[in-house]
């Protein structure tokens, strides 16, 4: 019976903020900043009318309706809406529950003995999203962090890492209750698709900013197609080149991507193949998430793809990059050991040569 009241509570706060104006209006021209300065902020749908997303039932995504909105009032970019939504997924699975690990309770577990609030107003979803925001918004830098990063800044959890694995969820969230088609309707909401880099005079770009860890060539009695690109987790990955996107999928005998793989793991992981002009074909292995494109999106050089993980065959967070000729026709590809070249000498010479910073 407490956590319907405390639902309805939540519900009639979002009503509160809607009402009296203090949530931010579509109003002008959109922006493109990824700080989300000056950008356009869609007014959440109805209350009422939310609907589930995902696994995120209506309740849960009533509560993510009131993040967002105490995020908009308090004019926090539309990134830390996502930041925030990641972090309550995580703490709470979006339920205002009260108890936790030792004294932790709401939306975001935070303590009253660590300073927070009271036991009641850390119940409070507005409230709690409040000291959630206003802890986050003294992170120097947080917009441009890495999710978990920025996350773990202001919760300071033992498992860090699981911040991240629900940053897809998050803005498929965030999205729903703004309104938004999808996250790139917000401007700054996502950190992969802010990050990017422009084609050097070939046309190419490296796809990530790190040194070579394994080469191309024999290894363990068969042909490493590619070459490991030794990039911490959450790094954004960007298209080598333009072209257009032919895979997007998980592949891997563990049943899933959203854990980290191990060397015993057969397959890429999280991973995306981009059919390029003259046959070439790159692929990218070991995302931590589900890709930011899906097939068939043309994309352009240094457009962000994903983000570096550790799915698949893999014994640590690190992209393995593959370049292949006479692979792709008709926006098709057929990419094995077979057509697989070095990519360190293909890259160096197109001007974007691997394991050099930008």
């Amino acid at each position: 019976m407490k956590s319907v009241l405390m639902l309805v509570v939540a519900i009639v706060a979002v009503i509160v903020l809607l009402c009296t104006g203090a949530v931010i209006t579509d109003d002008g021209p959109a922006s493109a900043s990824c700080t989300g300065s000056g950008a356009v902020t869609p007014r959440p749908v109805a209350t009422g009318a939310w609907h589930p997303v995902g696994v995120w039932d209506s309740a849960q995504v009533a509560h993510a309706a009131v993040i967002v909105a105490v995020g908009q009032q308090q004019r926090v970019p539309p990134r830390g809406w996502v930041v925030a939504v990641a972090t309550a997924m995580v703490e709470s699975r979006l339920l205002n529950l009260s108890y936790g690990d030792r004294d932790s309770v709401g939306l975001f577990q935070q303590r009253p003995s660590q300073g927070w609030g009271t036991p009641a107003q850390l119940q409070d979803p507005v409230y709690a999203s409040q000291r959630f925001y206003t802890a986050l918004l003294t992170v120097t830098g947080w917009e441009a962090m890495p999710l978990t990063v920025a996350a773990q800044t202001v919760q300071k959890s033992a498992f860090p890492d699981r911040y991240g694995a629900q940053e897809h969820d998050a803005e498929r969230v965030v999205a729903a209750v703004t309104g938004a088609t999808a996250i790139t309707d917000l401007p700054g909401a996502s950190l992969a698709i802010c990050t990017g880099h422009s084609a050097g005079p070939g046309g190419w770009v490296r796809p990530v900013d790190a040194v070579v860890g394994s080469g191309f060539g024999p290894r363990g009695g068969e042909l490493h197609a590619g070459v490991d690109l030794s990039a911490a987790r959450h790094t954004v990955i960007r298209a080598a080149a333009a072209g257009t996107v032919v895979a997007s999928a998980c592949n891997s005998t563990s049943g899933t991507c959203d854990v980290d793989g191990s060397p015993g793991t057969i397959g890429c992981g999280w991973y995306v193949d981009i059919a390029h002009t003259g046959g070439i074909g790159t692929r990218y292995c070991h995302m931590v998430r589900r890709p930011e494109v899906t097939v068939g999106a043309t994309v352009a050089a240094g457009v962000p793809i994903g983000l570096v993980g550790s799915s698949g065959n893999s014994s640590g967070p690190h992209l393995h990059f593959e370049v292949h000729e006479n692979a792709c026709a008709d926006d098709t590809c057929q990419l094995s050991p077979a057509n697989a070249i070095d990519p360190v000498a293909y890259m160096r010479a197109r001007g974007a040569a691997l394991g050099a910073a930008s």
